[in-house]
């Protein structure tokens, strides 16, 4: 990769290494329907069939979604019998969901009128494939 500025080429900085794990965390919650799941899990632990049938989610949405959650190691799985009970693994994540609340909030519409991180629902597409077809 090609250095400028103290960046990599595309804005990296080069000490991303240290940000790596905060950048897999906040991706890890860049999506509506893992924030979904985690928010009903913030009531109690759930099974995969109990989070299709209050979210209005498909199975395979459900399954991917808990799967990358546990992958990140937000969530853990109780087995009893043939099923599988999920659970929030740290009380803080509610701390991190209360606190992003507080401040959107505080900041309204601002995050959501960012024009790098247009919502899909708004514009049809991303601001990156905006700026891929420039």
């Amino acid at each position: 990769m090609i250095e400028r500025d103290g960046c990599l080429a595309g804005g990296t900085p080069r000490n991303s290494s240290n940000l790596d794990a905060a950048v897999a965390l906040f991706h890890s919650l860049s999506d509506a329907a893992r924030l979904a799941i985690l928010r009903r899990l913030a009531d109690g632990e759930a099974r995969v069939a109990d989070l299709i049938g209050e979210l209005g989610l498909a199975q395979s949405t459900v399954s991917a979604h808990v799967a990358c959650l546990r992958n990140c190691g937000l969530v853990t799985g109780r087995p009893e019998g043939r099923q599988v009970f999920y659970s929030l693994t740290r009380p803080e994540l509610l701390d991190l969901l209360a606190s992003a609340e507080t401040l959107l909030t505080a900041t309204g519409n601002a995050v959501a009128l960012c024009p790098n991180y247009e919502t899909r629902s708004r514009t049809g597409e991303t601001a990156d494939a905006e700026k891929t077809r420039r």
